[in-house]
């Protein structure tokens, strides 16, 4: 646990030296902010870390054991069911794992922060609108509908960011809006309307800035979910298309041999798990290192 020394900002201190001080001392934020770094790394850097190319076959040598289990250095995490180096179709997955999460976050953090300022902002018939799209939005079943949309359109890495992404912004609509309600009755505000300033010159220099903490910290949840949603979407056919390496398509190719290969799930399940616990771990880091006083 952090000790309560953290807690306590050194008079004088500037806030942007106190939130990177409390940043170096949150073990969490720093843990997950380390291993999301690595994996992005990874993903960066695969077609200079990747022993082989990931779609390369090689049917003679199917199904090779892991180095741990008898398998030989060529493959340190042997090879699937047609011959294709584990440890390359890992590395590259990574590269879509990272960003599908992002940029799928990034599409509904556009959408939901939108319609969150400008229902709480605007309020009235514009906010029963905004709250009409999220009860519409809510009622809807995600995957399902996720599904149907991507076999309708066609499988494919853009197809794929865009159905995520349109389909995972009523957190960020929620919360903004809760928080833009609250921030257009502070006095800041107030003094801007008395002096002249137009709506949205008020709510780019008022309203926004005060929204940024609450939106990293549903981005970086957004992220994980977004990365989940892929992996779910591969995993039944109609997400990533073979060739190309996703780890939910790895685990869907290995579940046939699972009893026999257990690594074919273990490995990709186990990248997906440290990648969506890595950004939820950082995502509370900066909820602490942000709003240090709601901490408990």
């Amino acid at each position: 646990m952090v000790s309560i020394d953290t807690d306590i900002e050194v008079e004088g201190e500037a806030p942007a030296k106190a939130m990177r001080r409390r940043a170096l001392q949150h073990r969490g934020f720093v843990l997950g902010a380390a291993v999301i770094t690595a994996i992005c790394l990874l993903a960066l850097l695969a077609p200079w870390l990747a022993p082989f190319d990931y779609a390369e076959q090689n049917l003679g040598n199917r199904n090779a054991f892991p180095v741990w289990a008898g398998g030989s250095w060529e493959h340190p995490l042997g090879t699937d069911h047609l011959g294709r180096d584990y440890l390359s179709r890992l590395v590259y997955g990574a590269r879509i794992s990272v960003v599908i999460g992002f940029s799928a976050a990034f599409i509904g953090c556009l959408i939901g922060v939108s319609l969150g300022v400008l229902g709480g902002f605007f309020g009235g018939r514009v906010d029963q609108a905004v709250n009409f799209l999220l009860s519409c939005q809510l009622a809807m079943p995600t995957l399902l509908l996720g599904m149907t949309m991507v076999f309708l359109i066609g499988p494919s890495t853009l197809v794929v960011i865009c159905v995520i992404g349109i389909l995972h912004w009523n957190l960020f609509l929620v919360v903004t809006r809760a928080a833009t309600l609250r921030i257009r009755q502070l006095e800041f505000v107030t003094a801007s309307r008395a002096l002249g300033a137009g709506r949205l010159s008020i709510i780019g220099r008022d309203v926004l800035p005060n929204l940024t903490s609450h939106i990293l910290v549903i981005f970086t949840y957004e992220v994980g979910k977004a990365i989940l949603a892929e992996a779910s979407l591969s995993f039944l056919g109609v997400g990533i298309p073979a060739p190309t390496p996703s780890w939910g398509l790895m685990i869907a190719e290995g579940k046939d041999a699972m009893f026999f290969q257990p690594w074919l799930v273990a490995i990709p399940g186990f990248a997906l798990f440290l990648l969506v616990i890595a950004i939820n771990l950082m995502g509370d880091g900066l909820r602490d290192v942000t709003a240090p006083e709601a901490r408990h």
